[in-house]
């Protein structure tokens, strides 16, 4: 079998900064010498690790990831926790651009008793998410707010939403990692990357409770344009920054 020095100098090599963690995970997921040959193999092409494990470790859980699928960020972990904080058992709280359904999850894992939702349009996301969320929720294939049933008009304390946010014209700046294997309609927003937070925004005081909440990942950048977006729908909107998981979020509250 492969050495364990000799893997974690064929990483370093490859420009795997964490090549030590990530060989000795290699490790435990092949089932043979010739499993992990091929495991570090497809980690040289720059297949990112997350899609070879099958999982990514977020909010404390390992979460399934396939192939194409957005890889939830660490940064995202300060986006559930101000979520969270607002949640109580029998909260209504709706996942839009769920991805792999880590939000969802998390949250139903953090917060037991609330009635979850998810929603996402990518056909290879919702099969992650499916396994994801499980029995804890009800994930739905379409575009935002469209799938979701009527009767939650007027019913929804939470939406949270990690939609996607680089600029269009700086998707090509991005690590390869994300921009050669993440589905572009996970990474995409629009000239100025706000496109999606615009339409959720506009779209969300019809489904929340009075003084429901939504909730947005945004960029440090970008902050003062989400927060801008959220007044311009109606809601009292303020930043919370985390320095600890270099999160930032955006939190509305409906006006009366």
């Amino acid at each position: 079998m492969t050495s364990t020095a000799a893997t974690v100098a064929r990483l370093r090599a490859a420009g795997c900064v964490y090549a030590e963690e990530e060989a000795a995970l290699l490790a435990e997921a092949a089932d043979s010498p010739a499993s992990l040959e091929s495991l570090v193999s497809r980690r040289e092409t720059g297949e990112p690790l997350e899609y070879i494990l099958g999982w990514v470790e977020f909010h404390g859980a390992r979460m399934a990831v396939g192939p194409g699928v957005f890889v939830p960020r660490r940064r995202t972990e300060h986006l559930v926790n101000e979520a969270a904080a607002l949640l109580v058992p029998g909260s209504v709280v709706v996942d839009l651009c769920s991805g792999s359904g880590a939000i969802a999850a998390a949250l139903a894992a953090t917060k037991p008793g609330i009635e979850l939702y998810a929603t996402e349009i990518d056909a290879a996301a919702l099969d992650s998410a499916r396994r994801n969320v499980g029995a804890a929720g009800t994930v739905l294939e379409g575009d935002l707010f469209a799938p979701l049933p009527a009767s939650l008009r007027g019913r929804i304390d939470v939406v949270v939403a990690n939609a996607p946010y680089v600029p269009t014209g700086e998707i090509a700046l991005m690590p390869p990692e994300a921009r050669e294997h993440e589905a572009a309609v996970a990474l995409d927003g629009g000239g100025d990357g706000l496109d999606v937070q615009r339409r959720i925004a506009a779209e969300a005081p019809g489904w929340l409770v009075p003084r429901g909440h939504l909730l947005f990942e945004t960029s440090v950048r970008q902050g003062n344009l989400s927060r801008a977006i959220l007044d311009a729908a109606g809601f009292d909107a303020r930043l919370a920054r985390s320095t600890r998981l270099d999160g930032t979020a955006v939190i509305g509250r409906l006006r009366p």
